[in-house]
Parts: structure tokens; C-alpha cells; sequence
């Protein structure tokens, strides 16, 4: 194949990029020197076309010349994907390193900053529908080999898949009587933890242990018996994972950190507080936990109407409680009144805001809280 044929470049820095060029690829292929090429290329003709005065390396500041090239590359039509415009700032700013030894000439290492290349967007797997996740899941059980039941042992403690293949043969810790955990270890951001389980992945577990026994590969200490070696092992469950999704008719594709996604929603969805779902996750910063769960329209109405009906307060409610039987004295009846302003304000909080009955109630509460005050003045000094 030949390579395209280049129309010729007319500027007086020309040739000092092209010496640049053959001196950071000599050891490159030829599809990185022709991205550099490239890159001068679109550099060289923006300045012409811009800045003509520009004739020497010591004319080139970072505003106007970068800044205005940079600009120009964002507003390309049709608009250049974020990878392809942070190639271009990338090869740019390692030409005019080059420059700044080859020329003699520090101050071209300071045209561009690290925050010059546009970083690419946080990509991260979405939540399974529950028709999707229950779809997967009968697969799964229906399947009942290793590789189903230990990707359903990562979809129900949230584990990564890299941490469930680091499984060892006694994961699961007692922590007190009838309860365990499974013991996860060190992970992707150097944390291990105990994370709780219920019945259905303890069973989890002992099948795979099973599973464990019958293999071929000798014992390691390991749940999961690796034929060749990790990555390889890594490679299966994906591959299974595949396979089930074909099978059960999902066009969208699925891996396996969906589940960890999805055990995350589901514990939010269940009432898990952010700082224990942060634990569950082995997570170090609750901006990388808030990721994670999913909250959809249905979820945000759920709450709203849960906090209108029993509202949480601040304060704390009385200590006093409500007694059959009341002392004839200036204690007894600070008591009762002390019980009445309680009873009213429990009432009070179960009504909704619109109700008119609400403002009528904070008049009594009132009421009762001077007759309370004036008991407090009558007590002997």
C-alpha cells in the first residue's frame, strides 16, 4: 500500500518541525510518524492562515498561537472526537519539547500545561434493568457451572471480578453466631474487607467449593482453580457472561462490573446508607461510591413522598411519656402538660402541611407551652 501523497507545506518553520519529527519517531512505527507529520501540519497551517508574522521558533507564545490552535481544533466541522484532539495536543507539546533541546530554546517547554489535552469523559458500566438482571440471573442458575455461580457470587456481594477470582478456599468468615461474611481481599485500591451475606451466597460458596474438589488443576488455596493462569481465568467469565446474554435475547452489551453496579443501586434502593454501601463497595471516597448507584424517577418520587409522610426533624422528640396514672401536684401536672404538648406534636408532624388543622395545633402546642411555664414559676424556689 502507498502512502497518501501529501500536499507540500510552504512555512518557514517547516523544516525545523520535520527535523523534530524524525528525531522523536526514529524508533517509532510509521503510522506514529505520520500522526506527527499530521499534527505539524495542522499547526504550521493555522499559523499561516492566523498569525503570518510568525516566521521564527522565538515568535511563538502561548497566547495567541497555542491557545488560538487550540480553540481551532475544537471548533473543527465535522468536530474531531476527544481522543483524536488529544493526540494532536499531545504530539504538539512533545515536538516543542524537542525544539526547546534541540534549539537551545527553554521557553517553548512552557507553551502548553497538563490541562491543555481534553481529558477523555469517566466512562462507567450502568446498572442492569431488573428485567435485564433477572433475565441473567435464571440464566445463570440455570446454567450452574463455575463460571455462572461465581459470576452470580458477583452480583450479590458486589465484588470485583478481579477481587472474586482472588477468592480464597476459606472466604467465608463467622462474625457471629449464624452470621458470616466473605472475606474479600486485597483489591484494586489496596483495601480487603468483610463483606456480609445472606443464605443464597453461602450456597454460592460451598458450590463452588464442590466444583473446587472435582477440578483437575491441584489445590492452590484458591475458590476458583485457574487452568493456565489469571488472565486467562478472567477471559472465562467475561466469555460466559457473553455467552449468557446471547442467550437470554440482550442486544446491550454486558460485563461483569455491571453487577457490581447493580448490587449497588439495590442496596441504596434498600435503605443502605451511603458510608455502609462505601464499606460494602471497599471504596475509599464517597464521590466514587455516588457513581455507582443509579437513582431513577421512580426512585426520587419513593423518597420524596417517604420523607413528606414521616418527615425527619432535627431536635429530637420529648422524653416525656404518656402515663395512666398522674400525681394530684405541681410535678404531676407539669408532667401531664409536658405529655399533652408530646401527644400534640406526634399528631401534628402526620398531617400533611396543607391540611388548615395543622396551624389551629400549633396554637394548643403554644397554649400549653405558657400553662408549662407558668407551672415552672409556681414550683417553691
Amino acid at each position: 500500500m502507498s502512502r497518501r501523497r501529501r500536499l507540500p507545506l510552504d512555512h518557514p518553520l517547516a523544516e525545523v518541525f520535520f527535523a523534530a519529527i524524525e528525531s522523536v519517531t526514529t524508533s517509532m512505527s510509521e503510522s506514529s510518524h505520520g500522526r506527527y507529520r499530521t499534527t505539524t501540519e495542522y499547526f504550521l497551517r493555522f499559523l499561516g492562515t492566523h498569525h503570518p508574522r510568525v516566521q521564527t521558533l522565538e515568535q511563538l507564545r502561548r497566547d495567541p498561537h497555542i491557545l488560538g490552535w487550540l480553540k481551532w481544533l475544537s471548533s473543527q466541522k465535522p468536530p474531531l472526537v476527544k481522543s483524536t484532539r488529544s493526540l494532536h495536543v499531545i504530539s504538539l507539546r512533545r515536538l516543542t519539547e524537542e525544539l526547546a533541546w534541540l534549539q537551545d530554546l527553554p521557553a517553548l517547554v512552557r507553551l502548553f500545561h497538563p490541562d491543555d489535552v481534553p481529558q477523555p469523559d469517566a466512562r462507567f458500566p450502568r446498572p442492569l434493568t431488573p428485567e435485564q438482571d433477572q433475565l441473567i440471573q435464571q440464566e445463570l442458575l440455570r446454567r450452574n457451572d463455575v463460571a455462572c455461580n461465581a459470576l452470580l457470587l458477583i452480583r450479590h456481594t458486589g465484588i470485583r471480578i478481579g477481587e472474586c477470582v482472588d477468592l480464597s478456599w476459606d472466604c467465608l468468615r463467622p462474625i457471629a453466631p449464624g452470621q458470616r461474611a466473605l472475606h474479600v481481599p486485597l483489591g484494586k485500591l489496596h483495601t480487603e474487607r468483610l463483606v456480609p451475606i445472606d443464605d443464597f451466597v453461602c450456597q454460592l460458596v460451598h458450590r463452588l467449593r464442590f466444583f473446587r474438589s472435582l477440578s483437575a488443576v491441584p489445590p492452590d488455596g484458591l475458590l476458583l482453580a485457574r487452568r493456565h493462569n489469571r488472565s486467562a481465568l478472567l477471559c472465562h467469565l467475561r466469555t460466559e457472561l457473553t455467552k449468557v446474554q446471547t442467550a437470554v435475547g440482550i442486544a446491550r452489551r454486558i460485563v461483569p462490573h455491571m453487577f457490581r453496579h447493580t448490587f449497588a443501586t439495590e442496596m441504596l434502593r434498600s435503605g443502605v446508607s451511603y458510608p455502609a454501601l462505601m464499606k460494602l463497595l471497599g471504596h475509599t471516597s464517597p464521590e466514587m461510591t455516588m457513581l455507582y448507584a443509579e437513582f431513577t424517577q421512580n426512585d426520587l418520587q419513593r423518597e420524596f413522598r417517604a420523607v413528606r409522610s414521616q418527615p425527619r426533624h432535627l431536635l429530637p422528640p420529648p422524653k416525656t411519656t404518656v402515663t395512666t396514672a398522674v400525681q394530684a401536684d405541681l410535678p404531676g401536672a407539669l408532667h401531664a402538660v409536658q405529655a399533652a404538648q408530646h401527644v400534640l406534636e406526634m399528631f401534628r408532624r402526620s398531617l400533611p402541611e396543607i391540611d388548615g388543622s395543622v396551624r389551629k395545633l400549633d396554637c394548643l402546642v403554644n397554649r400549653l407551652t405558657k400553662i408549662a411555664t407558668v407551672l415552672r414559676q409556681l414550683a417553691p424556689k
